[in-house]
């Protein structure tokens, strides 16, 4: 059987996204490969930050209060007036402690008046304060894995703290009935564990989906069951990078398992397991994410237009495919 290759701006991400069998059947990489993947970090190590193209244009940094976490935020919480800050915990790809791997689609939700949190500290990209750890391997996958589902639960526990303190900047700005849990690929297995918290409002799952029972690749962070797809008790949106998406299979058959919540698998036809992540303000993906919050956690009617109905957005979008179930 041939499985699809990982591209070169994932294959960190991907060694630790395959199953071990699956990873087994892969070629060695060769010389040219790992040499255009090294360009590629290099590319992305080079790309400014950029402040999102929502009202309230957004900056990244490690706040003294939450350690080891990055949070995107409004650079000017004057400016947000009346509007509360949602949360938007997000798991790295890679469940690696990089909490800058994501940055440009985390500073695009947050300039839409999101606080977006990271695990991890600033290891690549402009401002970072750590140096980058060695690329992954698939052949010990889980030694790759530095950050945990319990770093998303802190940074709740934090946003709750910091909206009831009078002396924090945050004290009043923060909606905590706003909390969605995200992550990508192997952030995903991370946000899915968090979504269980009652605090959670929606998830959303980015290229993303759960192993069969399993077939974890020996990584504790994804060694989720399915049956935890039962215990989702909020609308959840998977968003996926087409066939060529190693999670696809995963995504896909986590969304024929969902019955009792409203799910949508939105489709971001021919992008791969990379998605859009390093496209402008994170592209069409981020475009779609930042539609699902301020419906799900802000209740905007325009927002919604993305996904009810069967002339939604993302259905007459030619880039998409949609499927959804107790959405209309």
């Amino acid at each position: 059987m041939r499985y699809p290759r990982c591209t070169s701006i994932v294959s960190l991400v991907c060694g630790l996204m395959l199953s071990a069998t699956w990873a087994a059947q892969q070629p060695a990489q060769t010389e040219a490969q790992r040499a255009q993947e090294a360009a590629e970090r290099a590319r992305h190590e080079r790309m400014p930050d950029t402040a999102g193209t929502g009202r309230f244009p957004a900056l990244k940094e490690e706040p003294a209060s939450l350690p080891e976490h990055v949070l995107y935020r409004p650079s000017n919480l004057d400016s947000l007036g009346n509007t509360k800050l949602g949360v938007y915990l997000f798991g790295n790809g890679a469940c690696v402690d990089d909490g800058a791997s994501s940055r440009l689609h985390l500073l695009e939700v947050a300039s839409h008046g999101y606080l977006a949190i990271a695990p991890g500290r600033i290891r690549s990209g402009p401002g970072a304060t750590q140096p980058a750890r060695p690329a992954p391997s698939s052949q010990a996958a889980q030694l790759n894995v530095k950050s945990s589902y319990k770093d998303l639960l802190a940074a709740i526990d934090w946003a709750v703290a910091q909206n009831g303190d009078p002396k924090s900047p945050y004290y009043h700005r923060i909606d905590t009935t706003a909390v969605a849990a995200s992550g990508y690929s192997c952030g995903g297995a991370q946000a899915l564990r968090v979504a269980a918290d009652p605090r959670v409002k929606t998830l959303v799952m980015m290229n993303s989906g759960l192993f069969k029972d399993g077939e974890s690749a020996g990584i504790p962070e994804m060694d989720v069951r399915k049956a935890a797809l039962q215990s989702l008790h909020t609308p959840t949106l998977y968003v996926i990078g087409g066939e060529t998406d190693v999670a696809y299979a995963n995504s896909k058959d986590d969304f024929r398992r969902i019955e009792h919540v409203p799910v949508v698998l939105a489709n971001l036809l021919g992008v791969g397991h990379g998605g859009t992540y390093w496209d402008p303000n994170g592209g069409k993906a981020a475009q779609a994410v930042v539609a699902w919050l301020d419906w799900q956690l802000r209740g905007d009617a325009n927002a919604a237009r993305m996904f009810l109905g069967k002339d939604c957005g993302l259905c007459t979008d030619k880039a998409w495919s949609l499927e959804k179930k107790r959405i209309d």
